[in-house]
């Protein structure tokens, strides 16, 4: 089975690290496109108000990511693979990700076992979980 479209959702934490890594190997494999999401969950990190300091630490975490992003994206350069970021600020990061699955028509989600949330070595995460059970695409799990 071809993947030409590989999803990594990638919050910055070892295991989207690993993640990444191993769709880079897979997409080295079978000339694929990967995109790497990041999402910001505004709900638990409490932008609703987007005061004017809130908008400057939003924005601050948005040149974070995308720099972290930009960082990948070079790595997969140097091996030739086809690589775009995308940020999505949004309450609902499993749907967000999986509707972009959906619409962009992925072939392939690579997801790290944990994140960066909480309670993250007491079972598999929330976010991956999510993914894996309402996925319409095969997902590969790295720990």
């Amino acid at each position: 089975m071809p993947f030409q479209k590989i999803l990594v959702p990638y919050d910055g934490s070892s295991f989207s690290d690993r993640a990444f890594k191993a769709a880079l190997d897979l997409a080295q494999k079978y000339d694929s496109k990967i995109t790497i999401v990041s999402c910001i969950d505004i709900f638990s990190s409490g932008w609703f108000g987007k005061s004017g300091f809130e908008q400057r630490l939003l924005k601050k975490l948005r040149g974070k990511i995308m720099k972290e992003i930009q960082d990948l994206e070079k790595i997969a350069k140097k091996k030739n693979v086809p690589t775009k970021g995308r940020i999505f600020e949004t309450p609902t990061i499993t749907k967000t990700l999986l509707t972009f699955a959906k619409s962009n028509k992925i072939d392939l989600i690579v997801i790290g076992s944990r994140g960066q949330s909480g309670l993250k070595e007491l079972f598999l995460g929330s976010i991956s979980n999510g993914v894996i059970q309402r996925a319409q695409c095969p997902v590969l799990v790295v720990k």
